[in-house]
């Protein structure tokens, strides 16, 4: 594995890389704890079984004390059969990401270290909101200030600490250009800005694309696999220089958060699957949300993140312009926002809405991976 940036100082931290690699010198097995590869894919597993395990339990749980969703009456009408369904469920993700990424990654790097303040912040000020719907039964739970203003001082404490200690020697505040050679967007001064930005819409995008079964975190899924690519060959420097992409000395790192993002997806789809047993609610989707976006920034794709999360951003998108056409010409652009919705009242099973859109941004996936090459 590569060795940290010496421009941060690390941490130590007790988990599997930590107790069994330094045994390698002693039994040669041990030697298979530095790959990234094999971390990774037991990061993907470990979170698979922990969902599993925890899933049945939590949503016992969430049921025996009516942590249940409240079905909007604006919302199509086939949702009302999923009233008191529990939602919380983001609690299986949260305890399936975090869970595996401290016992297989390693929790020194920095990477490793900003990306879990990332998901677990986003986690607890979703986990707020939820509470505050459910369990204190205030329709709006946290109004939309309070849960922007949470996510402004994650993305400005993100990009502080990545402007004034850079977690790489080359890292900046440039960001590449898709499909272009050796073209840069350089935001100076406004990187912590920009920064602030990509952590509130990817969280929020997310956020408003959790609205059938199965969708949210299938697409998550799907992304988080495109970005183990990604963050595994930026953090090569044989594979960067073959592909000309900019090398971050540790970034690979983050493969193995990619393989418990990718793992917990799974396994919460077991459960939110149509017909769902439980909801994610805004502890899960706020959370993925803003991992998506940190992994972005982190490897310096927050450009590429607009096409890996393509169908995320169509979601938001047709939110912003139906609320912006209503408030201008009193009218409506689709049927229904977000844009799922919209194809649920055009007669739409809810399944067929769900798997579209996981092909579509399956496409989005590889082409994203694909302008690796096309530039």
């Amino acid at each position: 594995m590569s060795q940290e940036s010496k421009t941060y100082t690390p941490i130590k931290a007790s988990m599997f890389y930590h107790l069994f690699y330094p045994w390698s010198d002693t039994v040669s097995f041990f030697n298979i704890f530095k790959y990234i590869t094999f971390r990774t894919a037991y990061a993907t597993v470990t979170a698979l079984l922990v969902s599993f395990v925890l899933g049945p339990w939590i949503i016992k749980k969430l049921r025996a004390n009516q942590v249940a969703a409240k079905i909007r009456t604006d919302g199509p009408t086939t949702h009302m059969v999923k009233e008191g369904t529990p939602t919380m469920g983001g609690l299986i993700i949260l305890s399936s990401v975090v869970g595996p990424t401290v016992l297989w990654a390693d929790l020194s790097n920095p990477y490793i270290q900003l990306v879990l303040l990332s998901t677990i912040w986003l986690g607890i000020l979703g986990f707020l909101d939820d509470y505050l719907k459910v369990v204190k039964k205030l329709p709006k739970g946290l109004v939309g200030r309070q849960k922007l203003i949470g996510q402004i001082l994650l993305g400005l404490i993100l990009g502080f600490i990545l402007y004034t200690n850079p977690v790489a020697k080359n890292f900046d505040t440039s960001t590449n250009i898709p499909f272009l050679k050796n073209y840069y967007l350089e935001f100076g001064i406004l990187y912590i800005p920009f920064v602030i930005l990509v952590i509130a819409g990817s969280s929020n995008a997310v956020n408003l694309t959790d609205g059938l079964d199965g969708l949210a975190v299938g697409l998550v899924g799907i992304c988080a696999l495109a970005f183990a690519a990604l963050c595994y060959v930026t953090g090569r420097v044989d594979f960067s220089r073959y592909l000309n992409i900019v090398y971050l000395e540790g970034s690979g790192e983050l493969t193995v958060y990619c393989g418990a993002v990718l793992g917990a997806a799974l396994g919460f789809l077991w459960f939110n699957a149509h017909p769902a047993e439980v909801f994610m609610g805004d502890t899960g989707s706020l959370a993925l949300g803003g991992a998506l976006g940190t992994l972005a920034i982190l490897i310096k794709k927050e450009l590429l993140l607009v096409l890996v999360g393509g169908v995320f951003v169509a979601e938001a998108l047709s939110v912003i312009l139906q609320v912006g056409f209503f408030k201008w010409k009193r009218k409506r652009i689709f049927k229904m926002a977000p844009l799922h919705h919209h194809f649920e009242v055009l007669g739409w099973q809810e399944s067929k809405v769900v798997v579209r859109f996981w092909i579509l941004g399956a496409m989005f996936a590889l082409l994203t991976l694909s302008t690796l090459k096309i530039r």
